[in-house]
């Protein structure tokens, strides 16, 4: 009677065994890097918010513009730890969400934030030298605040990514699945928002930047509200003559034509006057040539109901990026 051959694994249980070290790997992860998280949400908290509310460097509305619920966030990884250590991840993760709506309100004060850090360390003398003297210290190893304060928004994108990988990698019949699986989806919206609000921010301050370049009553609240996708020079092609540079602002619904202000201008120098605002509801884009990459650059046709414009570049890719940014803006007002 001849020997058995060697035992065959379950594909069942050799997927069970995938998950297992999966799941064992993530929740490692996810307690390493909390366990820094929290010191550093520490050094922040002992070394800056402390010491300053102690010595009064700053004034109550000033650091609470600068760190917003920072000690509220570090108390809430405070919490956390210990159930993590423990390896009860559903129970601690879950408990952590009703937390999650200080992460939002960090988000929402990250750009007051760093222009109080920036006007703070510019005209106030007294804390200039109290933030030199803390990042100096041994405890910091190198790191500026400037550097520290992002932390809370970069770990919430960690908390998403270890809370799915970990809700994804707990089989179905284990005690804390639907703990994780509701954290993880709790965490995710709070990130989707988070997110929002820093695309929000960044448009902003474009729009602020953009306002600033145009000069003129008729640039006074011209591209309030709107969203920012690019801007640059492009060569406008008259029916006769020769082209002339514009500098072109594309927004999510229209497209701002400016020329530059005369370089000796008093007022004005380096600053442009808009010339038209063109919506891209009413845009019928075309490619006239300029398809093959070539080192030629292209040209792009844009008509309005009572106006057309030819745009050309010499550079190719610049065009082609323009092209996809035109298509892109024009598809969007017209779906």
């Amino acid at each position: 009677m001849g020997s058995p051959g060697p035992s065959v694994r379950c594909p069942v249980q050799e997927q069970r065994a995938r998950w297992e070290r999966k799941r064992a790997c993530t929740a490692r992860e996810l307690l390493e890097t909390e366990r820094r998280y929290q010191e550093q949400l520490g050094l922040v908290a002992t070394y800056f918010v402390g010491i300053l509310r102690a010595k009064g460097t700053l004034r109550p509305p000033e650091r609470q513009a600068l760190f917003g619920p920072w000690e509220l966030i570090y108390g809430a990884s405070q919490e956390l730890l210990p159930y993590l250590e423990g390896g009860r991840w559903g129970q601690g993760l879950e408990g952590f969400c009703p937390h999650l709506e200080l992460y939002t309100q960090f988000a929402a004060n990250a750009e007051r934030s760093r222009t109080t850090l920036q006007e703070q360390l510019k005209k106030n003398k007294r804390f200039r030298r109290f933030v030199r003297l803390q990042e100096g210290r041994p405890e910091f190893a190198g790191l500026q605040l400037q550097d520290l304060l992002p932390l809370p928004l970069q770990r919430l994108q960690q908390y998403e990514n270890l809370a799915i990988a970990l809700a994804e990698n707990t089989g179905p019949n284990s005690p804390d699945h639907e703990q994780l699986t509701r954290a993880a989806r709790r965490i995710s919206d709070t990130a989707q928002r988070v997110h929002t609000i820093s695309q929000k921010q960044k448009n902003d301050q474009h729009l602020q930047r953009v306002q600033a370049l145009l000069s003129g009553r008729q640039a006074k609240g011209l591209i309030s509200g709107r969203w920012f996708l690019r801007q640059g020079w492009l060569l406008v092609v008259p029916p006769r003559g020769e082209p002339r540079p514009r500098m072109f602002f594309l927004f999510s619904d229209a497209l701002l034509m400016a020329k530059p202000r005369p370089p000796l201008h008093l007022l004005q120098s380096g600053t442009f006057a808009c010339q038209a605002l063109y919506p891209m509801a009413e845009c019928q884009l075309h490619r006239v040539f300029g398809h093959s990459g070539g080192p030629c650059g292209g040209l792009l046709s844009l008509s309005f109901p009572h106006e057309k414009l030819l745009l050309m570049s010499t550079d190719q890719e610049e065009l082609s990026h323009w092209y996809r940014s035109l298509t892109l803006a024009s598809s969007s007002q017209k779906n």
